[in-house]
């Protein structure tokens, strides 16, 4: 059942994507994002006031906001928020950095690039948790590092140099910090119920976005790009929702494994790439679908190697 929650959670991701290049088109970055963060407190408000209020609602159910449901030997709810707000600072930062790589770039190369965070997480837990990658897994290393060397040397027929673009660096700083936050979440969710996580850490963002929001961005709103409204915006807020609370509840599975679900979720790139393709109607699109078969043979090999 945790695989098809991946798998969802993966489609759901695509079309999270799309809607977010196309509410960034000449638009604000951080009035978008804290949006988005509104909107999905929003959403799972319903479930976050039945848990504090104690109506019971949602008791027993996978809508349960209440810390430790599912999990009775869970701690503190003081000590359940703080491992919370330390999600929602970290997924923040690599939302900011991401929307704005997102905004200056082609979703063609974005979508590439953000499929490499299994990559990342398999690195990442050889370094943290003394995990031994495997033949398999290794040349699921090897052949993204190569579809990325691909990627960059395809990418300057855009006049996007790899080694010279900033928007470049903000999309590598997102999918780096994008993996801290899958390895942190495997473990949050060992103690924590997902709809307390989605719920709770959405407030937590959307707090902390209102303060960058009127630090950084209100005072000079008239200096900088303008924000308009789109009705891409919400869709930000119900396709992230969907898929978020799709891949925590995948977490949530006993069985379940981090490398494996953070692969799968970032299959979520086909959907991206056609939407570039039928809707931004990017160019160089033949190059760039090469790329994008290396790092999905990349992903098999590393799935084939996380099945042992």
């Amino acid at each position: 059942m945790w695989l098809l929650l991946a798998f969802l959670s993966a489609a759901l991701l695509g079309f999270y994507d799309a809607s977010k290049k196309s509410a960034l088109k000449d638009n604000a970055v951080l009035p978008v994002l804290f949006l988005n963060t509104l909107f999905s407190t929003l959403i799972f408000s319903p479930f976050i006031v039945d848990s504090i209020t104690g109506g019971n609602l949602f008791s027993g159910t996978v809508l349960d906001a209440s810390p430790f449901a599912g999990h009775p030997e869970g701690g503190s709810p003081l000590h359940a928020h703080a491992l919370v707000i330390i999600k929602s600072v970290i997924v923040l930062t690599s939302w900011i950095f991401g929307y704005f790589g997102l905004k200056h770039l082609p979703i063609t190369i974005v979508g590439p690039i953000n499929a490499t965070r299994p990559v990342l997480v398999l690195v990442g837990a050889m370094l943290v948790f003394g995990e031994r990658l495997n033949l398999f897994q290794w040349a699921g290393v090897l052949l993204s590092i190569v579809s990325l060397f691909l990627l960059s040397r395809s990418s300057k027929k855009e006049s996007v140099d790899f080694s010279h673009n900033k928007w470049l660096l903000f999309v590598a700083i997102a999918a780096i910090v994008g993996a801290v936050s899958g390895l942190y979440d495997k473990y949050i969710m060992t103690e924590l119920s997902p709809m307390f996580v989605q719920g709770w850490y959405n407030f937590y963002q959307m707090i902390l976005m209102g303060i960058i929001l009127g630090v950084m961005w209100y005072p000079h709103r008239k200096s900088t790009t303008a924000f308009r409204w789109s009705w891409a915006i919400p869709l930000i807020s119900i396709f992230i929702s969907a898929a978020d609370f799709s891949y925590l509840t995948a977490l949530d599975y006993e069985d379940s494994m981090i490398s494996v679900v953070s692969l799968v979720r970032r299959s979520s790139v086909i959907v991206s790439f056609f939407c570039g393709a039928l809707i931004f109607h990017e160019k160089n699109l033949k190059a760039k679908a090469l790329d994008l078969l290396l790092i999905l043979v990349g992903m098999i090999f590393i799935y084939l190697g996380s099945r042992g």
